[in-house]
């Protein structure tokens, strides 16, 4: 057997244990790694913190380019990139570091995302040598800033429906690029458009490198947006905009293939991307609770404030462990395939690839976090949190198109469960024959075994079993009620998304704190077993009424009262003290000034 067919495959998690030796953990990172983190923290707090409300009012055109040199002469433009090209030639999970850090520099972080990932990545998985030689120092180095043309007016989540056009020209040497593309980030000062086109009839999108100095390319002005305002957003027209035969990316009709597995590690990327952003938001409304003084005490004392910080704190902790295990994962598949023999940007692109359902879950998982994490930073500032004056308004805002960009979280819920289901019916998920099994054991008889739950997490890994039965258990019957009319039954998909989500983010936390354990010893941990414990606990719940409601959905009678009845039997956990939880999880946090895990 060789390794690849002995390493968990992507999605694999719903049928399959890992053990907690198997995961990578963020307290993991190498001296170097965070030599380079702590590099990008400084570069935030000289560059952009100071100059944050210079950059949100774009009154100066040549400041967001300014910066984004600044971070291309620190290397943190060429993370990705190899060596030989100007890069760093860092690993996935250095990248998804980076972007965590950069995720606290407000809208910079959507224009170094845009420049690193979308606008990098399609060069360095499906350039030609001539193009990566070419085009990647650059980026690399921030000489020239990149950006991504998919999206046009009617065609957002449909991509491949786009009407921009390529015509080769009669002499053959070139291709003519007419039609609109919007909500482009980058766009303001790019010299370089990685840009999306059907040629004549073609039924899929070919993509391009197009350079500014091509001609042809026009744009309306800089987007009115609700937040991230310092990133540069434009509509872009090409009128018989040049494109010269060798800068076709790829193959002809090769585009909607590229979009799609780009956006896969876009969207990892920023599932850590947000990282940064909420631990910034959680220490200042520590800082602020700390502060504000009601009836005679600080406003940190009361429990209900304790329980929006300590919730803000478990959130984000789930969402580190699931993202770097995840990127972890993404890396050994890659050495793993290298090792095989696969060449390194094909072996990039299939690592990644083989585990877009993790890449879903990171990117939704993520932005929710970040957007509860906004929104109970404004509550605990109150009155203040609602003022420009104070830094939580700003954070609102920006916060909230990390639901939308990379794919909606809607989408995003949709494809990782039609990834899942797909991958089962190739046989590359055993998925039918552990769901069948679920099946048989909802008509037996109960087992009254009793287990050994006296080691630490045995509970908690039963618990985590059971809930892997319920996505078997729902997922089956609806493959089989549904067939292939399951995609067309939307709200049933995001509720096994749902079911998902929450089986991975609770195992990864679980996992972590496990590890951890291992490293560290019991005591010194008690605070991450708690985060783990309280975000299980809360799991449960949310599984149990996703499952509730699609399975109302699609079955009746008697068939729907034994799914009603196997829910409750796998939903079924000890009570846990959340309450008691929270609080000691936020006094810590009190006690250190910020968020400190």
């Amino acid at each position: 057997m060789n390794t690849l067919s002995k390493a968990i495959q992507g999605g694999e998690f719903l049928v399959r244990e890992t053990p907690a030796q198997d995961i990578f953990i963020p307290e993991e990172f190498s001296e170097e790694q965070k030599m380079m983190a702590q590099a990008c923290q400084d570069f935030i707090d000289t560059e952009i913190t100071p100059r944050i409300e210079e950059i949100d009012s774009m009154k100066h055109p040549e400041l967001v380019p300014e910066i984004l040199r600044k971070a291309g002469e620190l290397g943190l433009l060429g993370v990705s990139i190899p060596e030989e090209y100007g890069g760093l030639g860092m690993s996935v999970n250095t990248a998804m570091l980076i972007a965590d850090i950069i995720g606290a520099a407000g809208s910079f972080s959507t224009t170094y995302g845009a420049h690193t990932g979308i606008g990098t990545l399609p060069i360095l998985y499906y350039g030609t040598e001539e193009q990566k030689q070419k085009y990647l120092p650059k980026l690399a180095t921030g000489e020239w800033a990149s950006c991504y043309c998919l999206t046009e007016p009617d065609a957002g989540s449909d991509a491949n429906s786009g009407k921009t056009k390529a015509v080769l020209s009669a002499d053959g040497s070139h291709y003519l690029i007419n039609g609109q593309k919007m909500w482009i980030s980058n766009a303001g000062f790019a010299d370089l458009f990685i840009v999306f086109a059907k040629i004549e009839d073609d039924k899929n999108l070919t993509a391009f490198i197009v350079e500014k100095t091509f001609g042809g390319i026009t744009m309306n002005e800089e987007e009115k947006k609700m937040g991230i305002k310092g990133s540069s957003t434009r509509q872009v027209f090409f009128n018989d905009c040049p494109v010269p035969v060798e800068n076709m990316l790829s193959e002809r009709q090769n585009g909607f293939k590229i979009a799609v597995n780009v956006l896969n590690i876009g969207r990892i990327k920023l599932g850590s991307g947000v990282l940064g952003g909420v631990r910034t938001v959680i220490s200042r409304s520590i800082a602020y609770s700390t502060e504000r003084r009601q009836f005679g005490v600080s406003i940190n004392t009361f429990g209900a404030i304790k329980s929006k910080l300590a919730e803000m704190a478990i959130r984000t902790y789930v969402s580190e462990s699931l993202c770097y295990r995840a990127g972890q994962d993404i890396d050994d598949r890659i050495d793993a395939l290298k090792a095989e023999g696969i060449d390194e940007s094909e072996a990039k692109l299939k690592g990644v690839e083989a585990f877009a359902i993790e890449c879903a879950i990171a990117k939704i998982h993520g932005s929710e976090v970040l957007d509860y994490a906004v929104d109970q930073g404004v509550q605990i500032y109150g009155g203040m949190g609602y003022s420009a004056e104070a830094p939580m308004e700003r954070a609102y805002r920006d916060a909230r198109i990390a639901r939308i960009y990379e794919g909606t979280n809607e989408i995003n819920r949709m494809l990782m469960v039609g990834m899942v289901l797909k991958r089962a019916m190739k046989g590359e998920i055993n998925l039918f024959e552990p769901a069948m099994a679920v099946s048989a054991e909802l008509t037996s008889v109960p087992s009254f075994e009793t287990i050994d739950t006296s080691e630490l997490f045995a509970a908690e890994k039963e618990v985590l079993k059971k809930l892997k039965k319920v996505f078997l258990m729902v997922g089956g019957k609806a493959a089989m009620a549904l067939q292939d009319n399951i995609e067309d039954e939307q709200e049933i998909m995001m509720n096994l998304a749902d079911v998902m989500i929450e089986i991975y983010a609770s195992e990864s936390a679980i996992l972590r704190a496990e590890k951890l354990v291992g490293l560290r010893g019991q005591p010194a941990c008690s605070h991450q077993i708690a985060m783990a414990q309280v975000y299980l606990a809360e799991a449960v719940d949310k599984i149990n009424s996703a499952a509730k409601e699609a399975i109302a959905s699609f079955t009746k009678g008697d068939e729907q009262k034994v799914m009603l009845m196997g829910l409750k039997r796998f939903t079924k956990a000890d009570l846990v003290n959340t309450k008691e939880l929270r609080r000691q999880i936020a006094d810590h946090m009190i006690a250190e000034g910020k968020y400190p895990f």
